[in-house]
């Protein structure tokens, strides 16, 4: 962060400081191909992009300098991230609330523990590095060629730690053990609520200073300095907290407060509405003390954007100062239309209900990379591995010779 903490600390620990980048093409999408260069986990003859063995928060670090904003696309489970990694995407936001919706069918009040969506982040980046060598291979039997796709870095949701310092220092250990780029963490008292559900309180800013460091500390000591660290503070639209401050007032106090520790690489509030006028309020009010402040930005699912006459657009938050830009719910919202669209014309049409999506999946020119779920789970690619390893049973020679007119 472009604090004098950091600053100072960053020769000494080997953490880079995240600065607003140089250029600004307003879209986000600038274009970094790494050398290729092969894996003993390919075939001979595949390779994959170098940057397979960059670490996720160097990574994201590097694409904080270099892009006028970082945006990621809210999933909950690695088949949504390896969506996200397959349409070019250069983050994944790992969202705590469509985890609690996914994982136990309920709402973001703290219901799930922290070593259960740590699992489900060391899952989905698992999946994510899979999902890099079954795509580098393609399907040669069906001249599908080789994809190389980047591994985007996966921003995980902390809530608000899940307990106290040592249940941070326990869930924090999980997720830079799991290849985690980076985590946000708020101030709420325990059990937390989604920023957007009335009633929320604060802690002590102390207490919340005490759990970034310790964030910190543990990436520190387990040799990964460069984890992204974003504080989150509800201050805005809390209703109780230990200052007397409320509002605007609160938030950009908190605001400052976490960003005086060093401690945070970007700083989150989270908004009510998807007015713009209270985004810029505290954007230009943090920068006055820290002019080289990033953000993060909820785009949230919760406002009805496609109500607001002027909504914010990504670029526009970039020249705000915003370094990371996401949806959280965005995956849960378009697998509920989507699955919800199936389920009400089978339910009419029965068997062409299905039929009808399949058309759409398979219509010229589609780009549905999971409409063959042998391709896009990696089945050519465990063939070729399983031939070079010798596995039973695996090789192209066991694959049945059907029509592809006829079958996925």
């Amino acid at each position: 962060m472009p604090s004098v903490f950091n600053r100072l600390v960053g020769a000494a620990t080997g953490r880079t400081t995240l600065r607003s980048p140089s250029r600004s093409n307003g879209n986000g999408s600038s274009e970094h191909r790494h050398d290729l260069v092969p894996s003993p986990l390919l075939p001979d003859g595949f390779v994959v992009p170098a940057s397979r063995w960059i670490h996720p928060s160097v990574r994201m670090r590097e694409l904080l300098r270099t892009e006028p904003y970082l945006f990621g696309p809210g999933i909950y489970d690695p088949l949504g991230a390896q969506q996200v990694m397959y349409h070019g995407f250069k983050a994944v936001y790992f969202s705590g609330y469509s985890f609690a919706m996914g994982h136990l069918g309920t709402t973001d009040m703290d219901l799930y523990t922290g070593s259960e969506i740590a699992d489900a982040a060391r899952r989905t980046v698992a999946g994510l590095r899979k999902f890099q060598l079954t795509m580098a291979v393609g399907d040669p039997d069906k001249g599908i060629p080789p994809r190389h796709l980047d591994i985007p870095p996966v921003i995980v949701d902390m809530d608000a730690g899940y307990g106290n310092i040592f249940n941070v220092q326990r869930v924090t250990e999980l997720y830079v053990q799991a290849g985690v780029a980076a985590a946000h963490l708020e101030d709420q008292v325990l059990p937390k609520r989604c920023g957007h559900i009335g009633g929320k309180a604060l802690v002590p800013v102390t207490e919340m200073i005490g759990k970034l460091r310790m964030m910190r500390a543990v990436a520190d000591d387990l040799g990964n300095p460069e984890f992204v660290v974003i504080a989150r503070t509800d201050g805005l639209s809390a209703v109780d907290a230990p200052e007397p401050a409320r509002g605007m007032e609160l938030a950009v106090e908190r605001g400052l407060r976490y960003l005086d520790s060093g401690i945070p690489d970007l700083l989150w509030c989270e908004f009510p509405t998807s007015d713009r006028e209270p985004v810029e309020t505290f954007t230009s009010q943090i920068r006055k003390r820290f002019p080289e402040a990033r953000f993060a930005f909820n785009w949230s699912s919760s406002f009805k954007w496609y109500r607001d006459p002027n909504p914010m657009t990504f670029a526009e938050l970039g020249e705000m100062g915003v370094g990371f830009i996401f949806i959280t719910l965005g995956g849960q919202h378009a697998n509920g239309l989507g699955l919800s669209t199936l389920l009400a014309a089978m339910a009419e049409r029965q068997e062409q209900g299905y039929i009808e999506l399949q058309r759409q999946e398979w219509a010229d020119g589609a780009d549905v990379p999971t409409r063959s779920h042998h391709f896009f789970s990696g089945v050519p690619y465990h063939h070729l591995v399983g031939t070079k390893y010798d596995a039973a049973r695996l090789g192209r020679e066991f694959a049945e010779d059907l029509p592809s007119e006829k079958v996925v």
